[in-house]
């Protein structure tokens, strides 16, 4: 599984062409029982599964698949000035919050919806500076360890949006809503160093924010970034 789940859950949830729902549902189905050890991988299987819920609340592996993946990320740590599960900050962090977040559905709210907004609000505060989003670098963020501050990826950013919006979906706390601006406003030019993380020219979105400013490739993942995180200012705007 991992962040092809969430492609197929996606597909199979929101596609307009009947056969791509039918074919992604069979494939996401076929691996929906498969469990990794890794809590990311865990993590984006469990969003994968969340789409496929929207359109078959009945899946029951789909069901049980975003319950593992919100125990794969663990419970909050009890140190209010490191509350993360893990005592690495990595790839996609928001993405473990989200998954948590969206599994308390299952279970109408109670401690997992807790841990998750508590993950988030963490994950939130740590990230501002000076009012904009500086979002952990490529190379993560260790406890106890001073934090660099690049290279940050697009994927960070797009993955806190993501987990805003489901935030104020669940909980209805429009106060989300500031997330996703802040991760608009960071592909748009309010980051570190006040410059736009995409092209115009092309619509490709930068693959990082360095020291000396953009990385001016322009990948697939990155350009997929803007592009989800951009969708989302048009209910956030």
């Amino acid at each position: 599984m991992g962040p092809g789940a969430v492609g197929l859950g996606t597909a199979a949830a929101r596609s307009p062409a009947a056969w791509i729902r039918e074919e992604a549902l069979v494939a996401f189905s076929r691996g929906a029982n498969r469990r990794s050890p890794a809590p990311h991988a865990m993590a984006f299987a469990g969003l994968g599964a969340v789409e496929v819920l929207r359109r078959h609340p009945a899946h029951a592996a789909a069901a049980a698949l975003l319950s593992d993946a919100a125990t794969a990320v663990g419970a909050c740590g009890t140190d209010p000035r490191w509350p993360w599960p893990q005592q690495r900050l990595t790839y996609a962090s928001a993405a473990l919050a989200e998954v948590v977040i969206a599994a308390s559905q299952l279970r109408q709210g109670g401690p997992l919806l807790d841990d998750g907004l508590r993950m988030l609000a963490w994950l939130r505060d740590v990230q501002l500076r000076d009012g904009h989003l500086s979002v952990v670098p490529a190379g993560g963020w260790q406890r106890g360890v001073a934090r660099p501050r690049h290279d940050q990826q697009p994927i960070e950013v797009a993955a806190f949006a993501d987990a805003c919006a489901t935030a104020a979906t669940v909980t209805g706390d429009l106060g989300w809503g500031a997330g996703v601006r802040q991760a608009v406003g960071w592909f748009l030019g309010d980051n570190d160093l006040g410059t736009p993380m995409w092209d115009p020219a092309t619509g490709g979105g930068y693959d990082g924010l360095t020291p000396h400013g953009p990385n001016l490739n322009q990948g697939a993942e990155s350009t997929l970034a803007l592009i989800a995180t951009l969708q989302h200012a048009r209910r956030w705007s």
